[in-house]
């Protein structure tokens, strides 16, 4: 499909530069197929029926930016996949001044091999030292922040605290997992009051969330791969669950995509862990998936795709009209969408 039918007009000042506060005051746009309806996330108990089932995932965010220098230039690098112990792919700022082979000091004790250079631009960095990776880059690292954030203001340290999710364990992320920023432990209180279960799954998300689609068509863009795992347990319950007329409705276009990835032409789930570089747009036949919590995207990106795929292009194209004309707040710390396709 042509890119340029995903676009639309984003004011800049819709992007949200700060979450909500408390997380659940924020706006929340449900989306059904006979309409739109304005709520906010304290509401979601109601929107939601007793036995459906919310996955969330459980990833962490690492200080993932670094800022170091070889020789007299300055380098940045992002971290986006780990690939050993000591190895982590990274898209690197003034990359012309690197070469294989190349140390790189990021200060603090913390330093780079430079690797080789991927079709995607990316490069392989190798960590010196015995320290684990981990305590490196608590030490010299900053939160990875998308761009789109990032452009208007520095990290500081409420971010260290505002970018992670009340579920977040398993560290390895570089970008959060932001529809489930929007959930504190009231609001789960309120949802397990309400009969709505839940589980956990990881999917270390990459730095490749943040790239804009390039590409004219949609068959020529290249997904980055992720790395994600569905423990047996959580697989049978999230099955059996269905089977009894529940539910399942991630938070978050992470946890739809590993789903999607571990479920078969049945919509039966089996245990999952490796690589996904699955890219959903209009035309997918969704496997597991019966809704969807998610924020407002941006233009032309591959999450706008993977949710018109879900609800319907047009139905989203007028539904993020409604949210840009009546001031709903955009991308990761931006409002919540509900969006149930068949209502």
């Amino acid at each position: 499909m042509r890119v340029d039918l995903f676009d639309f007009e984003l004011p800049p000042e819709r992007i949200a530069l700060r979450p909500a506060s408390p997380r659940d005051s924020a706006r929340m746009l449900v989306v059904r197929p006979d309409g739109l309806g304005d709520r906010v996330v304290t509401d979601l108990p109601g929107q939601l029926r007793a036995g459906d089932m919310l996955v969330f995932n459980d990833t962490r965010v690492i200080p993932a930016q670094l800022e170091g220098r070889r020789g007299e230039a300055r380098i940045g690098a992002t971290l986006h996949k780990r690939e050993g112990p000591r190895e982590w792919r990274a898209f690197i700022r003034n990359a012309k001044r690197v070469r294989e082979g190349d140390r790189i000091d990021f200060g603090e004790g913390v330093s780079a091999i430079a690797g080789d250079r991927a079709s995607d631009g990316s490069m392989a960095l190798v960590f010196e030292g015995e320290e684990p990776v981990e305590l490196l880059l608590e030490r010299a690292g900053r939160m990875p922040l998308p761009p789109y954030i990032a452009g208007k203001r520095e990290a500081d340290e409420r971010d260290a605290s505002d970018y992670q999710t009340m579920f977040a364990k398993e560290k390895g992320a570089v970008a959060a997992p932001t529809a489930a920023l929007h959930f504190t432990p009231a609001l789960m209180e309120s949802l397990g009051a309400a009969g709505i279960l839940h589980e956990t799954l990881t999917l270390h998300v990459g730095a490749g969330t943040f790239l804009p689609v390039k590409a004219e068509d949609t068959d020529s863009h290249v997904m980055h791969s992720e790395w994600g795992r569905i423990e047996a347990a959580t697989a049978e319950r999230l099955n059996a669950a269905r089977a009894e007329g529940g539910r399942i409705i991630p938070v978050g276009t992470t946890s739809l995509r590993l789903l999607e990835s571990a479920a078969d032409e049945t919509g039966r789930l089996h245990p999952f862990e490796g690589d996904t570089a699955i890219f959903i747009t209009p035309g997918y036949r969704f496997r597991v998936t019966d809704g969807l919590i998610t924020n407002f995207h941006l233009p032309r990106s591959t999450l706008f795709m993977l949710v018109s795929a879900l609800m319907g292009r047009e139905r989203m194209q007028a539904a993020y009209a409604h949210a840009i004309g009546t001031g709903y707040r955009f991308y990761s710390y931006g409002d919540a969408s509900l969006l149930l396709p068949r209502g």
